[in-house]
């Protein structure tokens, strides 16, 4: 299992540091490397999550509130106890699959369809 972790990345010093707007504007086009990081507590209501792959985050308690994750990767991340109305989640998550995560910290299963 992996642990969280804090990445060396001038993006996620960003975010640790409630700067959205500017990892908004510092983000490139395309895809985002997230994958394993710490994003604890975070209010991230504001993030662009376009391309982000944020495979095995650590999102306990996080306000993820209003996001569009659909063309994110959140497999394997866990959401413990985040905030998540109004977010948009990959359609490859079920409903109970989320609750699990949020209500109980379990690490989110894309369905193969």
């Amino acid at each position: 299992m992996s642990h969280p972790s804090l990445l060396a990345s001038a993006l996620y010093t960003l975010l640790h540091e409630d700067n959205i707007s500017g990892f908004n504007q510092q983000r490139p086009d395309g895809p985002v490397d997230m994958r394993g990081g710490d994003f604890r507590g975070l209010d991230l209501r504001e993030l662009n999550a376009n391309a982000i792959d944020f495979t095995d985050g650590y999102f306990r308690s996080a306000d993820l509130r209003g996001l569009d994750l659909r063309s994110a990767c959140i497999e394997g991340a866990s959401l413990a106890h985040s905030q998540i109305s109004g977010t948009y989640f990959p359609v490859e998550l079920t409903a109970d699959e989320i609750l699990m995560s949020v209500n109980f910290g379990t690490r989110l299963r894309y369905r193969t369809r």
